[in-house]
């Protein structure tokens, strides 16, 4: 796709800080975390566009996601990646909201059981955090372990979606 459908829309005082929403063409593309070691150079995101229509609506389900209003996301994301990344960051999609599964549930729902390091690197490299719920896997001991956005910012998700379900995640 040419660079110039590349573009970005900024959310500032989100509960896990500032938010970049990145789409290419009709999907988004990231949506990445300022506290994440995966946060892209702003040269690479194209132009800010904060009446773009799919980028407007990314926005509002992410700020309903905040307040508790939304557990679903519905703007349609399109990931760069590999198949078997393409595999993991589906199979993300299925664990429910306020739960949280271990790296060994996620490569066991994908039918590869032994898979639970792969599907951790896998994982690891989602762009499309928070939307693609990367934050609700964990540790087969229970641990927060691994999280492109922060390990704080992890437990803050975690915390923000068991809070709307009324349990807690510890």
């Amino acid at each position: 796709m040419k660079p110039s459908t590349i573009r970005h829309l900024l959310l500032e005082d989100t509960p896990v800080g500032q938010v970049l929403v990145v789409a290419n063409g009709n999907a988004v593309s990231g949506v990445y975390l300022r506290a994440g070691k995966h946060y892209p150079d702003m040269s690479e995101v194209g132009p800010n566009a904060p009446f773009d229509d799919l980028l407007v609506a990314a926005g509002r389900e992410l700020a309903e996601y905040f307040v508790g209003e939304r557990s679903e996301f519905g703007v349609p994301t399109k990931a760069q990646g590999t198949e078997f990344q393409q595999i993991v960051w589906n199979a993300l999609r299925d664990i429910p909201y306020g739960d949280t599964w271990s790296y060994g549930d996620l490569a066991a729902a994908i039918g590869r059981p032994s898979a639970s390091r792969a599907v951790g690197l896998a994982n690891g490299k989602n762009p499309i955090s928070i939307i693609v719920p990367c934050h609700r896997v964990i540790g087969a001991s229970g641990n927060l372990t691994g999280y492109g956005g922060g390990i704080e910012n992890k437990k803050v998700l975690l915390e923000l979606e068991r809070s709307r379900l009324g349990s807690t995640l510890f």
